[in-house]
């Protein structure tokens, strides 16, 4: 349930919420298969970095970065289509917790992750 709010923020959509400057500081790499990368940096609370959307970036980590952040398990069944060559490496800082994120599109579930966290990564085949 994306709007639930977490036991340690009473209402992250409030603008009286309890989260602390800082407490998100990503550095994201994007390779768009051909060789050529990107680099943006994002922080929240209040939106900003180099990253070309960054409240958009927040908004979808604050909707769906507990599902799309971690990685896909190991027994999971994905489908085998392919997406496209594009990766994704996240590292940094979210809400208070150290994150290690690597993005793909070469199957089912990979390409899931990436959809759900569009604004932070950029559309398929951007």
């Amino acid at each position: 349930m994306p709007e639930s709010p977490s036991s340690s923020s009473p209402d992250p959509t409030s603008s009286g919420s309890s989260a602390e400057p800082g407490d998100t500081d990503l550095t994201i790499v994007i390779n768009d298969g051909s060789g050529s990368t990107k680099t943006w940096r994002l922080t929240c609370n209040p939106a900003g970095g180099t990253h070309p959307d960054p409240p958009a970036a927040c908004q979808a980590l604050e909707a769906n970065g507990a599902a799309a952040l971690p990685p896909v398990p190991n027994d999971k069944a994905c489908t085998q289509i392919y997406g496209g060559p594009q990766t994704a490496k996240i590292s940094g800082t979210w809400k208070g917790q150290s994150v290690m994120s690597t993005f793909a599109r070469n199957d089912g579930c990979q390409i899931n992750r990436w959809k759900l966290m569009e604004g932070l990564l950029p559309r398929a085949g951007n």
